[in-house]
């Protein structure tokens, strides 16, 4: 294989040069799916353009062939590419790396080595919880094409392929220990004038089934977690409050003590009510629990909760929201999903079990259901409900719902697309959790003017839209 590929270096140069659209719109593909890649392992790096394209803060390409290797370093020099480095080395030897990395790169990799399953056992040697693992491959369906391609000329012809289906990659990924975050296709026509290419590349996939005629199909992986003991995690419970002050006193009461510490972050967003001196009240009723009153900007939930969140300390961050309708006593499964390495990211869906009579007029429920819609196309995720207040992220991974805010725009008054989106880009595991939902026992719903929220939501995923998929 090493000496194959040192026969093709200058064949796959020439192929650089001259489909500059194709490999700059996998490289941007690439972007998208890790816009903070980290330190980054591409193995089987070929000319380097993959990893040079991803700007990581660190980068090592391995590749078998020594003159890929060289071709990768002058297209790539150490002088103006400080923070790249390439080797010429087995994936057989990763073990000898001894460090793990954010990002690693399999790109056309899998489907030419011979043992697939011990190169993704390999692997988990370098991974740590966060570590995500791209695998690229040609998509299967189009191998007879891509044979023809490279007979004819138009690129170089590969050595023996392993066509692989989508469920063979899956296959092997969950034998070795890894579970889909996310999966995608891309790249309909490689060839032709850019605008054209652009055109078709960016909004024909959208129409059924046009998708898998792409020619790259690709996967991100995330090691399976080990289960963590949950009485070893300490929990911040956010809970977000406008004129609840007849609802204070069972939060106190209801909310649990989970893990080996739980703080309640009661945060008062400029209320018109007492509810500010009723958290105060309550506190001093419960001094053996760890309870602060946090000063709301009074924009909306969604800024309440980000103001909660800058005063968090601990390891698992809840929303729950204070009206209650999802139980309070239902917190201790979302802190269980983190715990139990099945999810990164929990959000509380609503639409599972019958909702109770008065919880949610059927106007709200058949908004919930049409967005829910709306957001598995956008994602390519099966989402049931987009709008339960009630979710929980880990606290290392906050900062990338903060970031994806700014790349998204700061539309969300109410926060649960920051989330949703926010995980999403970042390959964050995303789990639901069906809870019941109960009408309010007091105090007042805040959604009101349907029509008006309505359209902040259409305008938010309106730029998910331009944003996720019309790339």
């Amino acid at each position: 294989m090493s000496r194959a590929y040192d026969r093709l270096a200058p064949e796959y140069r020439r192929s650089l040069e001259r489909h500059p659209y194709y490999y700059s719109r996998k490289s941007g593909m690439m972007r998208n799916v890790f816009p903070e890649p980290g330190d980054v392992l591409e193995i089987g790096c070929g000319l380097g353009q993959n990893l040079s394209a991803l700007r990581p803060r660190y980068g090592l390409g391995i590749d078998c062939s020594q003159e890929m290797v060289n071709q990768a370093r002058a297209l790539h020099p150490a002088e103006s590419n400080p923070n790249l480095e390439f080797r010429c080395m087995s994936a057989l030897d990763l073990h000898t790396l001894n460090r793990t990395f954010d990002t690693i790169l399999l790109v056309n990799v899998v489907t030419e080595v011979p043992d697939i399953l011990a190169l993704f056992k390999s692997i988990r040697s370098l991974c740590t919880p966060q570590t995500r693992v791209m695998v690229l491959v040609h998509n299967y369906v189009l191998g007879p094409a891509i044979k023809l391609g490279g007979l004819m000329g138009l690129w170089p012809q590969f050595p023996q392929q392993n066509w692989l289906t989508k469920f063979d990659l899956g296959n092997f990924a969950d034998l070795a220990g890894f579970t889909k975050v996310r999966d995608g296709y891309d790249v309909l026509l490689p060839l032709g004038p850019t605008a054209v290419s652009d055109l078709v590349n960016r909004y024909a996939p959208l129409l059924p089934g046009v998708k898998y005629l792409c020619g790259l199909y690709y996967t991100v992986l995330r090691q399976q977690a080990l289960p963590i003991n949950a009485d070893q995690v300490s929990v911040s419970v956010c809970v977000p409050c406008k004129d609840e002050e007849n609802n204070i006193a069972g939060l106190m009461e209801r909310i649990p003590d989970m893990g080996r510490e739980t703080e309640i972050l009661f945060v008062d967003d400029c209320s018109s009510d007492g509810t500010a001196q009723r958290i105060r009240e309550a506190m001093a009723q419960h001094p053996e629990r760890k309870v602060r009153l946090i000063q709301g900007p009074g924009q909306g939930k969604g800024a309440a909760c980000r103001a909660g969140f800058a005063e968090a300390r601990n390891d698992v961050l809840l929303i729950l929201d204070a009206d209650m309708t999802v139980m309070p006593e239902d917190l201790p499964s979302f802190v269980e999903v983190l715990t139990s390495g099945r999810g990164e990211m929990v959000n509380g869906s609503r639409l599972v079990y019958p909702t109770e009579s008065g919880a949610m007029n059927f106007a709200n429920i058949i908004g919930n259901k049409l967005f829910a819609m709306l957001f598995t196309f956008l994602l390519s995720q099966r989402m049931k409900d987009t709008l339960c207040g009630t979710k929980a992220i880990w606290r290392r991974d906050y900062p990338k719902i903060i970031e994806s805010r700014a790349h998204f725009g700061d539309v969300d008054r109410w926060g649960d697309y920051d989330w949703i989106f926010g995980a999403a880009r970042h390959n964050l595991h995303i789990v639901e959790l069906p809870v019941h939902y109960h009408p309010r026992t007091a105090g007042e719903t805040k959604m009101t003017r349907r029509l008006g929220n309505a359209l902040i939501m259409l305008r938010m995923c309106g730029v998910a839209l331009r944003k996720v998929k019309l790339l």
